[in-house]
């Protein structure tokens, strides 16, 4: 078992002010893999000192000096990926060849767009761009926010890690993360990466610890300036309020139902991708197309294909090579998923495969059987809260008006997905289907492209050149003198 109880604070490893042991547990075996420490108020206002005094030197440090840093993290990640995917694999039960070709990679791909994007910023811009630049004239300065605490979450761990500490390190933020404690040790590592690239001491800061602990600490701080979180809607509207006291900039990115509207003339790979894309990472996505809506006329060929997908995807233990799926994260997470299964088949839909209890073969770990619920009528419980499972509700429709009023009729508005044949069809529901992210015919959004929601789903734009200037703040300038150049350009 892993020793892990010391913080990140100051560019040095130090012990928590007092030490409160966390079990870090592997879902696989329901065993404990690594202990951790919870941090305490002691260690975030350590944390948030740390960062506060590098907040002038980094700031001030010259954009493409920030950038070259930044870059020599993916040195670190190159040199030990294998070690990476196996932390992460052990820590949430994602298998480890997903974790290799999915999870860890989420580091790289959004560093190298959040790089090219960096290149594109004016960090000083004419309020005109049509005034001569040798005239003084209005401005706008693109400036740092200041002191960020990120808190992230366990699903997809270094994805939410590389999507906030990243973008704040290039705006010339300083930060301290507090990554979940049930999934701790690929931030851990993280800061490893950070310290052995070079970041400056007081840039990058880590301090373990629970949601009412450090998460809350950080959330009403008065020397933290913006609070980015990734995680439950309920917590979001938690920091919202803590966060209100001081007037932080919060940025959330929450939870999801996505309504995926499968047509009659959809392609025929789209229920099979479909079951697929909501099934990885054992449905623990907050994008996850969980409510497949199906034309009427389609609908049973749709349940039988669903069915047969859902059946033919295994289950096994996260250490294990193979095209399978991982267990859930925990005891709590996997009791909450069971609780939905049977709320779904006391309110009358019709299971179609799965089901509850642990899957044959299985006496421990935290396992689910990959489930389809058919028939599913708007407002079950399963139909309207996020399961966070691999479990989908399939819902049939007769015309394109009800698919659109059933899928916005939702708290949530992450992402919503089109499977159809009609080009001109799949444009006009990408408009009116409320969310802040449309994938259509199983195409992706393309490298540089934001993730984020509207609604209950929060509205960060994490990604590409958006996710960088939420870290920044516009100042107004009167008579900018354009043909002098500071560093800061």
């Amino acid at each position: 078992m892993l020793t892990k109880r010391d913080f990140y604070i100051n560019g040095a490893w130090v012990a928590p002010a007092k030490a409160r042991d966390y079990n870090v547990i592997d879902p696989s075996t329901e065993e404990p893999c690594a202990v951790i420490s919870l941090g305490d108020q002691a260690d975030t206002d350590a944390a948030v000192a740390a960062a506060k005094a590098a907040l002038p030197g980094w700031s001030a440090t010259p954009p493409a000096e920030r950038a070259r840093l930044v870059a020599k993290i993916l040195d670190q990640y190159e040199a030990r990926v294998q070690e990476f995917a196996k932390v992460i694999a052990m820590e949430m039960g994602a298998p480890i060849d997903f974790a290799l070709s999915d999870q860890a990679p989420c580091l790289p791909w959004h560093t190298t767009n959040f790089l090219k994007a960096f290149e594109k910023i004016e960090w000083v811009r004419p309020l005109d761009p049509s005034v001569p630049a040798e005239k003084p004239q209005p401005a706008v300065a693109m400036e740092p926010i200041g002191v960020v605490g990120l808190i992230t979450p366990w699903n997809w761990p270094v994805n939410q890690v590389a999507l906030k500490a990243i973008p704040a390190m290039l705006a010339g933020c300083t930060c301290v993360l507090k990554p979940s404690e049930e999934a701790p040790l690929d931030a851990m590592m993280f800061a490893e990466f950070c310290h052995d690239a070079g970041i400056p001491a007081g840039v990058f800061n880590l301090v373990n610890g629970d949601g009412a602990g450090v998460g809350s600490q950080l959330s009403t701080h008065p020397d933290v300036q913006m609070i980015s979180f990734t995680g439950s809607t309920r917590a979001g509207k938690a920091i919202s309020k803590a966060a209100a006291e001081t007037l932080k900039r919060v940025v959330l990115e929450l939870g999801g139902k996505g309504a995926n509207l499968v047509f009659a003339d959809a392609d025929d790979k789209a229920v099979e991708r479909s079951v697929r894309r909501m099934m990885e990472n054992t449905g623990q996505s907050c994008n996850a197309p969980s409510r497949m809506l199906v034309e009427r006329s389609f609908y049973e060929t749709a349940v039988a294909k669903a069915v047969a997908v859902a059946e033919s995807i295994p289950v096994g233990p996260a250490l294990e090579h193979g095209a399978h799926i991982g267990p859930v994260v925990n005891k709590r997470q996997w009791d909450q998923i069971q609780g939905y299964i049977q709320k779904g088949i006391d309110e009358g839909a019709r299971l179609a495969t799965g089901g509850p209890g642990l899957p044959e073969g299985f006496n421990r770990g935290f396992y689910v059987k990959p489930t389809i619920f058919a028939d599913v009528k708007p407002g079950m419980t399963i139909e309207r809260e996020e399961i966070f499972g691999p479990v989908m509700c399939m819902i049939p429709f007769d015309t394109e008006e009800e698919a659109v009023a059933i899928a916005n009729d939702t708290p949530y508005g992450l992402t919503n997905y089109v499977q159809s044949g009609d080009p001109a069809r799949s444009n006009r529901l990408a408009r009116r289907l409320q969310a802040g992210m449309i994938e259509m015919n199983g195409k992706p959004r393309g490298a540089g492209s934001f993730f984020g929601g509207v609604k209950q789903s929060g509205r960060a734009r994490e990604g590409g050149i958006w996710g960088i200037e939420e870290f920044l703040e516009p100042k107004g300038i009167s008579g900018y003198d354009f043909t002098v150049k500071d560093a800061a350009e």
